[in-house]
């Protein structure tokens, strides 16, 4: 069975889970980031999976390193060693669950291919990391891969349909993402009515704006939607500060 970290969540206050390990905190998706999570009274860190040219499975949002640092090469077309010469703090998978020592771990797989979710999959069974990680992943085919692969390891189903709760849950989710501006009661009575575990996601989705969104980036979020979160009652909650929520409108 999965770790109650992820599945025993009755009755209990939302999970707070540091994006991009952080990133209000410290360079997104490094060491620092997670470890400054960990001060933070965070609950768990969320944090992005790429893969390197020579195989590497890193930490990086982003399939290029543009924002980072001016440089239009993708991720996958770059090896390890060339990465960390240009972000020197690049965190790969197996450092990410070194350093995020007891908290829990959401990976945000954005990769596709079967048999790397697998590789990826067994690096977290290798670190004896499997009952505090879920896996983040964003198609149905992948979750039922998942799934079939472990039986033991928390899925949350980050699906564009903020519809498509019962599909989650019957290809193998545990839980389900819903964006701030489309967390309403009603699709959270939904999520829960087949099963699942409500993850909310502040912010906007969209590098440009959506009128039906709070007016906030990604990872971004006032004491009003804080507020307007705990009517929701989801069962976590990813943003960039978890210091905003610890402590506040009964979240934490």
């Amino acid at each position: 069975m999965s770790s109650d970290l992820w599945i025993g969540r009755s009755g209990r206050k939302p999970l707070i889970i540091a994006h991009r390990g952080g990133a209000a905190l410290a360079a997104e998706n490094t060491v620092e980031a997670l470890r400054a999570a960990a001060g933070a009274a965070a609950d768990a860190i969320e944090t992005d999976i790429r893969l390197t040219k020579d195989g590497a499975f890193v930490c990086m949002h982003d399939d290029d390193l543009r924002r980072l640092c001016g440089d239009g090469r993708a991720v996958a077309d770059i090896d390890l060693a060339t990465l960390r010469r240009l972000l020197p703090a690049t965190m790969t998978l197996h450092e990410a669950l070194a350093a995020s020592g007891s908290l829990g771990v959401l990976l945000d797989i954005k990769l596709t291919d079967p048999a790397q979710l697998a590789l990826i999959v067994n690096e977290v069974a290798g670190a004896n990391a499997i009952e505090r990680t879920m896996l983040g992943l964003r198609s149905l085919d992948l979750i039922a891969l998942a799934r079939s692969v472990r039986a033991d390891i928390a899925i949350l189903a980050f699906l564009e349909e903020p519809d498509s709760a019962a599909r989650a849950r019957n290809a193998g989710a545990d839980w389900f993402r819903l964006w701030q501006g489309a967390a309403s009661p009603e699709r959270a009575a939904i999520v829960r009515h087949v099963g699942l575990h409500l993850a909310v996601m502040v912010g906007q989705p969209r590098s440009i704006p959506l009128p039906e969104y709070p007016p906030f980036p990604v990872g971004l979020i006032d004491r009003e939607g804080l507020e307007y979160l705990h009517r929701i009652e989801p069962d976590a909650i990813l943003l960039d500060d978890p210091r905003l929520a610890v402590g506040c409108c009964g979240l934490s």
